[in-house]
């Protein structure tokens, strides 16, 4: 059972680059400002804006009108937040689609592709595998208007010395931003009040980068489990790659010196100590890999009990929601039933043609009877279950997408958001919900069919980034340097540590 190998009929191809990160001030007492956003790009030194994530279409007045339909819940959002983010496991909201769910399924997973959009993986660039906006400016670089009521609070880094080697982008030359990191998502948060008001809480995000539509890395990717080390509960097990992905650091690296996993965890500590006492939600997102980390760092926040709050008198705990796409599974039955213990509500979106939501565990998983027999008595090292609920979506019912035998396409992120727009239930006709950009599916793939006229593999940046310098010449542009990690992350792991350690105490009471 060594290394996991499908035949994946990819086609390897080079995606575009973009610009660079910025990290918010840390004090550890409550700063005036939560965000160091005043610095951006010079006009000399940015590339510039892409006209890739805007959600009207062009394209949506031409269409039947048969394919449109618009059947809204009209209780707030406010009101049923809860509900949208699977207090009661999306019961009677997935079949028929509820509106409001369809909407935040889509808006999380704009967050998941903007990590794709904003990630430079182009290997000419000597700052390939990093972020090409800083904070300040990386809603508004992606287009983004409908996301800019939150702001970046922290972007997070992984170190490359790992066992997944195609899943990191390395540059061609020999001088570069970092030898090691690769930047792999960032933290956000509401700021707006009317989009506090509107959610009915204040919104936490982690959004983690997946693949896009690159399969590679499932090359390497071991069928072999590992004890999570984030308890006591040895039979708790997690898959290995993803466990080094999340917990590995390099301390030659600047960008690694705290791993992904402490980097989260202390952004998470801190923004909760910043807004203690107000309503607030923890939501995280991936597609791929991506959805992988969202699903382990969702159980380690809840498993650390970083998202129970007390006030002395009541101790609260904040809902952590997962919205998955895509992905593949991540742990043991113990780990999805342990997630089911601490109450993580996680959706899983997939399509029922993509091969990586059925890895790892193909031969043991979720559908075998006898999986329990086999972990309690067997000690079987190959089996594993998927976390949450499962919406299954089909391609293959949407009339603007063109049959075809290229997995990247059925693994595809915008795929999957117009698979949710046009989904309205188990049996129903696919019919187009919001006025979302049709062309959006063809931005990394070639799906879409020829009538609708859209080019595959569109976007990139204006003349791949280059801009024209004073004398007149054409280069890729100086990027600020990234900052690394706040001064005080340290503090905010030893507060994580001992969040746990006082929180084992009182359930031992």
């Amino acid at each position: 059972m060594a290394s996991l190998r499908l035949a994946f009929n990819t086609q390897k191809r080079t995606p575009p680059p973009l610009s660079k990160g910025l990290l918010p001030r840390y004090n550890l007492n409550k700063p005036k400002s939560l965000f160091l956003l005043n610095k951006a790009f010079s006009p000399n030194s940015t590339t510039l804006k892409i006209k890739g994530s805007s959600v009207s279409s062009a394209l949506t007045p031409q269409l039947n009108e048969s394919t449109l339909v618009n059947e809204e819940d009209e209780r707030p959002l406010s009101e049923i937040w809860k509900e949208i983010q699977g207090c009661n496991d999306w019961e009677g909201l997935l079949d028929p689609m509820n509106s409001h769910l369809r909407k935040e399924i889509i808006r999380y997973g704009e967050f998941a592709q903007a990590s794709y959009d904003s990630f430079d993986f182009d290997p000419h660039s000597k700052y390939c595998g990093s972020c090409k906006y800083r904070g300040a400016q990386f809603f508004e670089k992606l287009d983004m208007q409908g996301h800019v009521n939150y702001q970046i609070s922290r972007y997070l880094y992984a170190t490359s010395n790992i066992n997944l080697p195609n899943f990191f982008q390395k540059s061609k030359l020999s001088r570069v931003w970092s030898t090691h990191a690769n930047w792999m998502g960032y933290v956000a948060v509401t700021t707006n009040e009317e989009e506090i008001k509107r959610l009915g809480r204040r919104d936490i995000v982690v959004a983690w980068r997946g693949t896009v539509t690159y399969l590679e890395w499932i090359y390497d990717l071991k069928d072999i489990l590992c004890v999570a080390n984030f308890t006591n509960d040895p039979s708790i097990k997690t898959e290995l790659g993803f466990y080094d992905l999340y917990t590995k650091k390099e301390n030659s690296c600047k960008y690694c010196t705290f791993s992904a996993r402490e980097q989260v965890l202390a952004e998470i500590k801190r923004l909760l100590d910043y807004y203690r006492g107000e309503e607030i939600s923890i939501t995280i997102t991936g597609h791929s890999l991506g959805a992988a980390l969202a699903t382990l760092s969702a159980y380690d926040i809840a498993e650390m009990r970083l998202n129970y709050m007390d006030d002395g008198e009541y101790r609260t705990r904040i809902p952590i929601t997962v919205f998955s796409f895509s992905g593949p599974r991540v742990g043991n039955l113990k780990f999805k039933e342990r997630c089911d213990e601490l109450g993580v509500k996680v959706l899983r979106v997939i399509n029922v043609h993509d091969k990586v939501p059925t890895v790892p565990g193909i031969i043991a998983n979720e559908k075998l009877q006898f999986q329990r027999y086999i972990e309690d008595n067997l000690s079987f090292p190959w089996s594993y279950a998927h976390v949450g609920v499962e919406l299954a979506l089909d391609h293959t019912h949407s009339p603007f997408l063109q049959p075809t035998k290229d997995l990247g396409c059925a693994h595809n992120l915008e795929a999957h958001l117009h698979l949710v727009d046009g989904y309205h239930g188990k049996g129903q006709r696919f019919c187009l919900a919001t006025k979302r950009d049709i062309a959006l599916v063809n931005k990394s793939c070639d799906f879409l069919r020829r009538e609708y006229g859209v080019p595959p593999y569109w976007r990139q940046d204006e003349n791949k980034g280059m801009v024209r310098n004073a004398d007149g010449r054409w280069v890729l542009p100086e990027r600020p340097r990234a900052d690394a990690h706040p001064a005080d992350t340290a503090h905010h792991v030893e507060q994580v540590l001992k969040n746990i350690a006082g929180s084992s105490q009182m359930e031992a009471l």
